[in-house]
C-alpha cells in the first residue's frame, strides 16, 4: 500500500452528522450542525463537542451549560446542512425550516421531534484548544423512536438510516453489519457463521495474489 505524507492536518473521516439544540436564558432556540462528536466516557456517560466561540450556538450553550444531540436520517440531510451553513443571527432555522421541537426532560434546550435520536446534555467541563472550545457533557437522557426498538428491548440503530459526513461530503450509513464486537474470537457458532465471509485482511492480502497469478496464466 504506497501513502503519501500530509502535514498535520484533520483526516479523521468519517465522522457523525449531528444537529445541536440550545436554548439561552431568554427563551430563544438554536440550531446548528456539528461534525466534531464523540463519545469520551461510559461511566458517567459522557459525550464531546467542539464549537468555535464566534457560534450563536456557543454563546447559548455558555450560558446554560446545556445542549441536546439530534441524530438525523438521510431524509433530513438537507435540513442537517442548512444548520450548519446558515447563521441563526440572520435566520430563525427553527421557524425556516419547520423544525418541530420538543421541551427537554432533564434539561431546558429542546429536542427534534422529527429527527429518530435526541440526546439531553449537560456541560461539565469547556477546554479552549484554539479554533475550537471542546464541551464535555454528562448524557443526562436519550429519545429513540420507538420503531427502531425491537420486541426484546434491543435498539436497531441499523434501521435509522443514518449517515456520515466524510471530507466535506454526506453518506449514508449501511444497513448490512460486516462484524460485531468480539466476533474475531467468538466460539459462539451462529456468529462465525454469520461472519465466515469476513476474513483478515492478510487472508485477503493472499487471495488478491492468488487471483493475480490465475489472470495471468490465462493471458499466456
Amino acid at each position: 500500500m504506497k501513502k503519501e505524507l500530509f502535514k498535520g492536518s484533520i483526516f479523521l473521516n468519517p465522522v457523525p452528522a449531528v444537529i445541536i439544540t440550545s436554548k439561552n436564558r431568554e427563551g430563544k432556540v438554536n440550531a446548528f450542525t456539528v461534525a466534531w462528536i464523540g463519545t469520551v466516557c461510559t461511566n458517567p456517560p459522557m459525550l464531546s463537542i467542539s464549537i468555535r466561540p464566534e457560534r450563536l450556538s456557543y454563546e447559548y450553550i455558555k450560558e446554560t451549560m446545556e445542549f441536546t444531540v439530534n441524530i438525523p436520517n438521510k431524509y433530513q440531510v438537507r435540513e442537517v446542512d442548512y444548520c450548519g451553513v446558515v447563521s441563526g443571527r440572520k435566520i430563525n432555522k427553527i421557524e425556516q425550516l419547520n423544525l418541530k421541537i420538543e421541551n427537554g426532560y432533564h434539561i431546558s434546550a429542546p429536542f427534534l421531534v422529527d429527527l429518530p435520536i435526541n440526546i439531553e446534555c449537560k456541560v461539565k467541563t469547556i477546554i479552549p484548544l484554539g479554533t475550537h472550545d471542546l464541551f464535555i457533557a454528562e448524557i443526562q437522557g436519550t429519545h429513540i423512536d420507538k420503531s427502531l426498538i425491537d420486541e426484546k428491548g434491543k435498539i436497531h440503530f441499523e434501521k435509522a438510516n443514518l449517515i456520515s459526513y466524510s471530507h466535506g461530503e454526506y453518506f449514508p450509513v449501511e444497513k448490512m453489519a460486516i462484524g460485531q464486537f468480539g466476533f474475531s474470537i467468538s466460539k459462539n457458532k451462529i456468529i462465525n457463521e454469520k461472519f465466515k465471509h469476513i476474513k483478515f485482511y492478510e487472508e485477503y492480502r493472499k487471495d488478491k495474489k492468488k487471483r493475480k497469478k490465475i489472470l495471468k496464466k490465462h493471458k499466456k
